[in-house]
């Protein structure tokens, strides 16, 4: 299958995340990234856009009861850039976590200056 986007990992926040899952989580992790680099159209379940943030998504990975996000925005044309990710503990996404995702997004587009 031929990819429809391109997955750049930014720095080495997702690195750090994906580390720290069990091997279960990071099958899912890798799983849930090919549906995205892939399908057409990508189902909300598995990214999904957030509301009042600067165009930020959160790519969606659930495994058993626990929930994991993380956080990546679209550069040029069909390139995603990956930040960091969470375990989701709450209803909401924490403001931190949105916060942080805002900075890494930031810092992505200073450094391509």
């Amino acid at each position: 299958m031929s990819k429809k986007r391109e997955l750049f990992f930014f720095r080495d926040y997702f690195e750090k995340f994906y580390d720290e899952q069990t091997e279960k989580v990071k099958k899912k992790i890798l799983w849930t990234l090919r549906v995205i680099e892939e399908l057409d159209k990508i189902p909300e379940v598995y990214l999904k856009h957030l509301k009042n943030t600067s165009g930020l998504y959160e790519i969606r990975v659930q495994v058993g009861s626990n929930i994991f996000r993380i956080f990546c925005f679209f550069d040029i044309d069909n390139l995603i850039v990956i930040g960091h990710g969470f375990q989701k503990k709450s209803q909401k996404t924490p403001k931190q976590q949105i916060e942080r995702a805002e900075q890494i997004k930031r810092e992505y587009y200073d450094s391509k200056e």
